[in-house]
């Protein structure tokens, strides 16, 4: 005999609950908030490395700029905080679940069981993903473009005599410890590069560089909050778009869908797909590739979770737990 269990309270004990798993989630999230405050700076350079190495590939000076004294700082935050309910997240959703759990059935927790883990796997399927492949083709091709749409074209002209011009050498990295007042170009930063004496003048104090751009007539400068905002919106449609075979195998848990329908509109969600590439990125050809591909592969893993775990057999084996 199935014998479903589940708890009540009064509704003033539910907002008193619900108050404790707030305040527990909030806590939780505070030594997490304290490390990614130690981690802000390299976690901000991670996430600002494939603006910086596109723009290098381009000819392009490799730095963000800060329009206001507190932009770079708002950002560090912003960058802080994110990180913290990423890492967060699992702690957060126990809290969730400890708060709604008793009110479900033996059945429907097991649903939840399998729902969660999968819902994190694919979300950070999508940030490795948008990281890793997609950044990195978006960015390439936005700035290529831009920095071909116009060029300066330098007139050229013999020396005049007795000028010899200065010949700075090119290295992969910079000298150990460079003399004070030498220079050199970096070639892996794009860069001229200067060792400043110190005020006494006994030593090379710090080294300073000067971005080199190509021929570009426009600029490629680029604010760190727009990019940091921009990483973030991307992240956000990422996640929401990598939970596609979740949504499949809810469809087909509800009844709402049918396995055998959705295997029928195969080339309906191609068509989709190539839609969603074309909108979601700047178009070329490689990138509408790279988006359409992955989600056309998320909904063929949809598909086969609907066949591995089909609703009945969810239930059936929940509802043997439940004897």
């Amino acid at each position: 005999m199935i014998q479903e269990d589940f708890q009540t309270m009064p509704f003033g004990e539910h907002l008193e609950e619900l108050r404790t798993r707030l305040i527990h989630a909030l806590l939780g999230l505070v030594p997490i908030f304290v490390v990614a405050l130690i981690l802000g700076g390299p976690l901000l350079e991670f996430l600002i490395r494939p603006a910086e190495e596109q723009l290098r590939l381009a000819g392009q000076a490799s730095r963000l700029q800060a329009t206001g004294p507190a932009e770079v700082f708002v950002a560090y935050i912003k960058v802080a905080l994110v990180m913290s309910l990423l890492v967060g997240g699992p702690w957060i959703v126990y809290q969730a679940w400890k708060f709604v759990a008793p009110g479900l059935y033996r059945r429907e927790r097991r649903f939840v069981y399998v729902l969660v883990p999968l819902s994190g796997a694919l979300t950070a399927a999508g940030m490795v993903f948008l990281y890793y492949a997609m950044l990195p083709v978006m960015l390439g091709f936005l700035i290529t473009f831009s920095s071909h749409v116009a060029q300066i074209e330098s007139p050229t002209a013999p020396l005049p005599d007795g000028i010899v011009l200065p010949i700075a050498p090119s290295l992969r990295a910079d000298p150990a410890v460079p003399p004070p007042g030498a220079f050199w170009f970096n070639d892996s930063l794009q860069e001229l590069r200067f060792a400043i004496p110190d005020t006494e003048g006994a030593g090379t104090d710090h080294i300073v560089g000067v971005p080199l751009t190509g021929g570009a007539m426009i600029a490629q400068q680029y604010r760190v909050s727009e990019y940091i905002n921009m990483v973030f919106g991307l992240g956000l449609a990422f996640s929401i778009s990598f939970q596609l075979p979740l949504v499949m195998l809810l469809l087909g848990w509800s009844g709402l869908m049918e396995m055998r329908f959705l295997a029928r509109q195969r080339k309906y969600a191609l068509f989709i797909c190539a839609i969603a590439g074309a909108v979601l990125t700047p178009a070329d050809p490689a990138s509408m590739i790279l988006l359409a591909a992955p989600l056309y592969a998320l909904y063929e893993l949809g598909l086969l979770l609907m066949w591995l775990v089909p609703a009945r057999q969810a239930v059936t084996d929940g509802a043997m737990g439940d004897e």
